[in-house]
């Protein structure tokens, strides 16, 4: 099983065969019309001898097809007419436009050439790390990128799954290679790119598996940009994670889209409250109240609470008497390609 999410792409061959098809058949037939193979409702294919020829074909097919129309539009290329070996996947006419515009950012995405960094978790009553969350970063030798460009290109280019899955991998091997058995390890997924739990996962548990890893010192985490709609999508992705002896966690709790009755409807096993309430929270009493609520809910259904983006001695002090098990950020540590060094206290004043 392959969805075109999650494959990767050849690079475009010199020559080869092209099929365009649309699940419209009014898209379909303009599709047809406009490269001159008659009006029927069937995929077209054609033969291309260079990819400038590909190219301008496609370009030309792009101005004729409306917005709308192009997001209906798959192609797949085939390279040296058809001839290499596996099943080549399809691309949406945007997607593959979309690539060419990004090709950098698209070949490294591709390619896995990135690396990932991590940022100590302490626990408040003792000041000792708890575990690490890891962050995508530019390998050592390779280009440099922001985070948030390849997240965007990745789903500009209809690649976020296939990013999403190297990113978790990435994090596993990093981990394996710098942390001891026990200590916890946080990595992100983003629910939009797993449209099968039990296939997208495989490959993740299969990392852990072939690491040689505890699937218990694992915990993934939810990161979303857009509006948590499908509930029962994401409890079904909890659950697989579950199944195979890992905990969940719910990221930005408190802000605009993780809000108290997501988390109800959730109950993660770690609960994150949002950096936006975190900063300054000691001086804030609206702040205070609704950490206050997080917590409460959160205690409900046994759940841990860690504080994000804490910046601030005053912050750590307030979250810590709130009642707040685990905190994160800069006063504690930023993001580094290697743990803290063994005996080394996060939070030294305790």
């Amino acid at each position: 099983m392959e969805c075109s999410a999650c494959s990767r792409v050849a690079p475009i061959e010199d020559r080869g065969i092209v099929t365009v098809r649309s699940g419209r058949p009014e898209v379909q037939h303009k599709i047809n019309g406009h490269v001159r193979t008659g009006g029927s409702f069937s995929p077209v294919t054609f033969r291309y001898e260079s990819q400038e020829e590909l190219l301008g074909k496609l370009h030309e097919l792009q101005l004729a097809l409306s917005p709308e129309e192009r997001e209906e539009v798959l192609l797949t290329i085939a390279g040296g007419h058809g001839q290499g070996e596996g099943k080549p996947a399809a691309v949406s006419l945007n997607h593959f436009f979309a690539r060419l515009e990004n090709h950098g950012l698209v070949r490294l995405i591709m390619e896995a050439d990135f690396t990932s960094h991590m940022q100590p978790i302490v626990e408040m009553e003792t000041g000792e790390v708890f575990a690490y969350e890891f962050l995508l970063r530019a390998a050592e030798d390779g280009p440099s990128f922001q985070p948030y460009q390849l997240f965007r290109t990745a789903q500009a280019t209809g690649l976020h799954s296939f990013l999403d899955r190297a990113a978790r991998i990435s994090a596993i091997e990093v981990s394996a290679r710098h942390l001891s058995p026990g200590t916890k390890r946080f990595v992100n997924f983003l629910p939009s790119s797993i449209y099968n739990p039990n296939y997208c996962l495989s490959h993740t548990f299969a990392a852990i598996d072939r690491c040689s890893l505890d699937p218990a010192d694992f915990v993934f985490e939810v990161v979303e940009t857009e509006r948590i709609e499908d509930i029962a999508h994401l409890r079904s992705i909890f659950k697989v994670y579950r199944e195979h002896g890992m905990k969940v966690a719910l990221d930005d709790v408190g802000s605009g889209f993780s809000t108290l009755e997501v988390l109800t409807a959730l109950q993660p096993d770690f609960v994150k409250i949002d950096r936006g309430l975190v900063d300054r929270c000691d001086q804030d009493e609206g702040k205070q109240e609704r950490i206050r609520e997080i917590l409460e809910r959160a205690a409900s259904f046994g759940a841990s609470v860690l504080a994000e983006g804490m910046e601030r001695r005053e912050e750590w002090e307030y979250c810590r008497s709130a009642g707040i098990r685990l905190a994160q950020g800069y006063l504690l540590g930023k993001p580094a390609a290697a743990p803290l060094a063994r005996g080394a206290r996060p939070a030294p004043w305790l």
